[in-house]
């Protein structure tokens, strides 16, 4: 058969979302069909040194015991030293050098900062290599809460009122802040504005519940969404990217179900903590799905997305809200994204495809 395509996987990151990265690309390895692609497993250690890993699902599967995460092996993988070339290489513990070959895809399973915000993205375009997953701009913009926000507001698209407040703003005049956000119903969401995975993220009931969540939020970032509460369901659906120009293509919707949680925090979505269900697909009529699915496009649109995303709403008694877009959602096999298209009649391996095949095209 013809030479496969060399996929080169990068995963982990400095972000708070480390062990999350790895464990969607635990995924990935286990489901990339090896009689196509060719793989090199590239890991980031929380410190930011990119090393050549193991080629071992098994390693970074998700256990809410020991979740995992890249050490530090003393290997080094380098980058083409010009964007007329695709050779990686590497250098082991030893100082040793040698070549990984020529690389034609790299697929970065990055979440959070330093990865899913443009900054790996704006790497590879330096280096000119093709990615899966949406540019620079788009990737910034999704990652930003504040900006994606202000992106869909002036696109005509619903979504829930909020304040961004800044770390130095909070510290100089708290009660200034607090006077601002009062206006705000309710409960409130108190979010970093470019984190994911729920991380660092309080529901605020009463004004007194404030300082503490504002606290815990700018652990993760210097910029902070105070958001009202909306009511509704929580539905979302995956995007994935038109081909040879096309309109871009929205799955089947997602709905989570609170049984006993206040909202969708990181140990329901990762570490199987009770008090939420997972309802693939959602029980919505054609008029609503068709809708949502619009909607959905209309927003990976709005912020040039390309590759893929997730877009998560509430549907209210008034129609549709967006709550978030993710462009590198989370990619476990058990993930909303990968369930969505798998309900949509994609499987796993071929999602896969499709991103290796819009990053080459």
């Amino acid at each position: 058969m013809a030479d496969k395509t060399v996929v080169a996987l990068l995963f982990g990151g400095r972000s708070s979302e480390h062990s999350i990265s790895c464990a969607t690309a635990g995924g990935v390895l286990q489901a990339i069909d090896r009689s196509r692609y060719d793989v090199i497993p590239i890991g980031i250690t929380a410190d930011g040194a990119f090393v050549l890993e193991d080629d071992n699902a098994a390693k970074f599967a998700l256990d809410p015991q020991k979740l995992p995460v890249v050490l530090d092996n003393g290997s080094r993988v380098r980058w083409p030293e010009s964007a007329s070339s695709r050779e990686l290489t590497v250098l082991d513990a030893r100082g040793q050098s040698r070549s990984l070959g020529q690389v034609d895809v790299v697929f970065p399973i990055l979440h959070g900062p330093y990865g899913e915000d443009g900054t790996i993205q704006g790497l590879l375009e330096l280096v000119g290599l093709p990615y899966v997953g949406d540019g620079v701009l788009a990737s910034a913009l999704g990652m930003d809460k504040h900006f994606t926000k202000t992106v869909l507001a002036q696109a005509g698209i619903a979504v829930a009122p909020w304040h961004t407040v800044t770390a130095r703003q909070w510290a100089s005049a708290p009660a200034a802040v607090s006077e601002l956000v009062s206006e705000l119903t309710l409960p409130v969401f108190v979010k970093p504005a470019r984190a994911g995975s729920s991380v660092g993220v309080s529901k605020v009931k009463d004004w007194s519940e404030l300082s503490a969540a504002m606290a815990g939020a700018l652990t993760e970032d210097d910029r902070v969404l105070i958001e009202e509460g909306i009511v509704g369901r929580e539905v979302e659906c995956g995007v994935l990217g038109g081909r040879a120009g096309g309109p871009a293509r929205a799955s089947v919707a997602g709905e989570v179900v609170m049984t006993g949680r206040e909202f969708y925090d990181f140990d329901a979505k990762y570490l199987g903590a009770a008090g939420i269900e997972l309802v693939c697909p959602a029980d919505l009529t054609a008029e609503e799905l068709g809708e949502m699915q619009s909607l959905a496009v209309r927003a990976f649109d709005a912020i040039g997305g390309a590759g893929l995303a997730r877009v998560d709403f509430f549907l209210t008694p008034t129609g549709f809200v967006v709550n978030e877009i993710n462009t590198m959602p989370g990619f476990t096999p058990i993930s909303m994204f990968p369930a969505c298209w798998i309900a949509s009649g994609v499987t796993y391996p071929e999602i896969i495809d499709e991103l290796i095949a819009l990053a080459l095209e």
